[in-house]
Parts: structure tokens; sequence; C-alpha cells
């Protein structure tokens, strides 16, 4: 059996910029991943099958739909024809649904990663994979700093030796939220491209907090812990993020968080 971890993907800053030709909304971004998140496991079996288990296992509505199975069978597809057998899949799932942090995304990348390692495939198949399976997947796939352009899947490997070893807490209200209603919900307006993320926003924010008003009572509620640098919703939400100054700083706050809520202490890779 091998193993691999599905980090969990921030949005540092998220800018939405219009509609591409195709539909889809252009965004600009700075994705950031946590070394903490969901865990995979592969081992070899005649068909390919997956076991979802984990403190957040009763919340994978369908299993069959799976995207990380989704990514297993596309893979598959590009085995040579000579070479059966699939893979027994196990789901360590930690991450809550549909949060904003890349759960769904962030398995498919790690299992296309797994797989081929243990079918002897070469990286690129899986790169060829990764963007049909979801706009962040090929992030996910990289699961390093990059700035996003495009739907977010145009990456840019990012240079900012500040971002690697940052204290970050996770907080979400257990309240699971479509990006396709939060997307839907916003204003429309292009509000200005991402410069320095820093300085940057969340432009989903707004229509997620309308849908879900329990995000602002986190966020002011991160804003007020002392050692925060800089409090913002990631993806289309619900779960919000703080960088601390310190790994004490951001426990002190991991350990006041109400127990209402989710929350994970990590840091940035």
């Amino acid at each position: 059996m091998i193993s691999e971890v599905a980090p969990a993907k921030l949005n540092l800053a998220l800018h939405v910029r219009g509609k591409l030709p195709d539909g889809r909304h252009a965004i600009e971004t700075l994705f950031a991943f946590c070394i903490d998140g969901d865990l995979l496991h592969a081992e070899p079996h005649e068909e390919i099958i997956l076991h979802v288990e984990g403190p957040m296992a009763a919340h994978v509505d369908c299993v069959e739909d799976n995207l990380v199975l989704r990514a297993a069978r596309a893979l598959h597809e590009r085995r040579p024809p000579m070479l059966d057998g699939g893979a027994r899949l196990t789901l360590d799932k930690r991450l809550p649904v549909a949060s904003g942090i890349g759960g769904g995304s962030a398995d498919a990348a790690a299992t296309l990663r797994l797989l081929t390692r243990l079918w002897d495939m070469d990286p690129a198949h899986a790169t060829a994979v990764a963007p049909r399976l979801g706009a962040d997947v090929p992030a996910c796939l990289l699961s390093m700093t990059a700035r996003g352009d495009g739907a977010g899947d145009a990456l840019v490997l990012a240079d900012d030796p500040t971002i690697a070893g940052t204290p970050v807490l996770l907080v979400n209200p257990r309240i699971a939220l479509s990006t396709a209603k939060v997307f839907a919900a916003g204003d429309g307006i292009d509000h200005g491209p991402l410069g320095d993320w820093r300085l940057g926003r969340n432009d989903l924010e707004p229509a997620a907090r309308a849908l879900v008003p329990q995000i602002g009572e986190i966020l002011d509620w991160l804003t007020e812990q002392p050692g925060t640098d800089v409090v913002r919703m990631s993806g289309s939400g619900a779960t919000c993020f703080a960088l601390f100054d310190t790994d004490a700083a951001r426990d002190t706050a991991a350990a006041a968080c109400p127990s209402t809520w989710w929350h994970l202490a990590s840091v940035l890779r």
C-alpha cells in the first residue's frame, strides 16, 4: 500500500475579472497549500474501487461519482492495453466538503499522483487528465504556491519566500456551500486586477456571506485573534483562514475556536 496527502488548498486572494469565451469565470488568484489535508491510500486490485472513511466520510454524498473514482478511471484509460488491473483506493476524508479549500479537487489530484506511482506511469498522463476533472485540479496536482489565471488553471509558480512555513488557522461553520450558487450570486463587476496578494481580496466573499452569514462571524472572530496577519475567505467559502505571525499565536486561537465550528491548525507549504 502506498499513500498520498491531498493538501488543503487556500486562495490567498481571488479576483473575479469577467467571463471566458467558454462561459467559465475569468479569475486571478494565488494558490497556496497547507501541509495537512485528506489522506489517500492505494494498493493493487483487479478493479478500481473506493472506500471512504474518516471524520468527514458521512458528508461524501455519492461514492460512485466521487472525483477520486473519476480521476482513477480517467488515468486508467491512458494505460497501455496490455496492462490490466486497477486499484483499491481508501480515502481518509478529513476536510469538510464544498468548503472552498479544494477538498474534492485535492483528492482527485492526489489520486493522479498516487496512481501514476502505483501503475508506473509517466506523470505527464496525470497532467493531461487533471484539467478534465475541474479548474482547481491542475493547481492541486502541483500543490505548490502558484498564481492561477484563466479559470484558475493557467498556472505560474509564485516566487514569494514569505509564504512557506507561515502558520495558518482554517475555520469553517460546518455548512456546505455550492460554488455555482456563489458565482451566480456575485455582482458581476470587475473590481480590478490582482497585484500584491496581501493587499488583495476575495471577490466571492460578499455573495458567500449573503448565503451563509456565519462566514462574517468567523471573519470577525479571526480578525480579533492576536497575532493575525491576513484574514480572508478561501475560494467560494465557507472556509475562512487567518495567517499568523507565530505558531503559538495560531495555537492559542485554535484552542479558543468555538466547538460549533470546524477548524484546522496547519502551516503553509
